[in-house]
């Protein structure tokens, strides 16, 4: 039971981290980026790259920042060059275009990578730890202990720094705060390469647990799924959706017949919809017009 648990919160936590890529531009430009699972396989890939021997054979703790740093430019990179030019767009364009850069990265890494199944040199993959006479992967355990320590640091920039609170200011009205001095432009470009980063931990968190191919960009998905039942808008609804998700896998694995642990997580999805359209955490603001 409690391998169930654990195995299920470190799933969980992967989700979480993703669907917080998803709410952190949301929130910012009330855009969707459904290419945020693949910013999260191309960063597991760039510390593939990095660290492992057949590639660049750094250490994995210099590849983790390095790759980390790499998305962050990246992202803000991508708003700088290709988003600013869809100013005055509609919303469904830049989701297209979003999904077609899905396509483009899984592509890109499948040229570079291959599209084998390949493992990340990882100090903390297969080795193990003992709690209450339970043997727990330290993988497992590394992720929750990431993501709960990522969560804080989240909370404690957007809350208690001055770019945190201009960021939250831009996403609550955005003509209001270039008004008071704010560089809206620059705060959604930086919004997007936090994004990016928060996306690279989460793929090197889910590399350090398994083999990983291009193909696991399409967990996107299901993090948005995690996104939508905790709160489109809410950040902590985000985790808690993933989290959600993560533990409905493996329970459902266990005690229910074969494949329907892959629906269980839509089937909760579609509950919500109905039954509580804005999410668990659901934070929904008036806009006068």
């Amino acid at each position: 039971m409690l391998q169930l648990i654990v195995s299920g919160l470190a799933n969980g936590c992967v989700y979480g981290l993703i669907a917080m890529g998803f709410v952190l531009i949301y929130k910012a430009t009330e855009a969707v980026n459904f290419a945020q699972g693949d910013f999260m396989m191309l960063g597991a890939f760039i510390c593939l790259g990095l660290t492992n021997p057949q590639f660049m054979g750094l250490p994995f703790w210099v590849s983790v920042p390095i790759a980390i740093a790499i998305m962050g430019a990246f992202g803000y990179a991508l708003d700088l060059v290709v988003l600013r030019r869809m100013f005055g767009q509609s919303q469904i364009a830049i989701v297209i275009l979003t999904i077609a850069l899905g396509f483009v990265l899984r592509f890109a890494a499948g040229v570079i990578w291959g599209h084998e199944p390949i493992s990340l040199a990882s100090p903390i993959a297969g080795r193990d730890v003992r709690f209450a006479g339970v043997v727990l992967g330290l993988d497992e355990v590394m992720v929750i202990c990431v993501t709960a320590v990522l969560t804080l640091l989240l909370y404690l920039y957007f809350n208690r720094t001055k770019l945190g609170v201009a960021m939250q200011a831009s996403s609550q009205n955005q003509l209001a705060a270039y008004y008071m001095g704010i560089p809206v432009k620059r705060i959604h470009s930086l919004i997007w390469a936090l994004s990016g980063m928060t996306a690279a931990v989460a793929g090197i968190l889910f590399a350090s647990k398994g083999s990983i191919d291009p193909s696991i960009g399409l967990l996107g998905i299901k993090a948005f799924a995690a996104a939508v039942i905790g709160g489109f808008g809410s950040l902590p609804g985000a985790l808690l959706g993933g989290i959600i998700v993560g533990l409905i896998e493996p329970f459902s694995g266990r005690y229910m017949p074969s494949g329907y642990s892959q629906i269980m997580p839509y089937l909760l999805l579609f509950l919500i919809l109905i039954f509580r359209p804005h999410g668990i955490l659901a934070q929904v603001h008036a806009k006068k017009v």
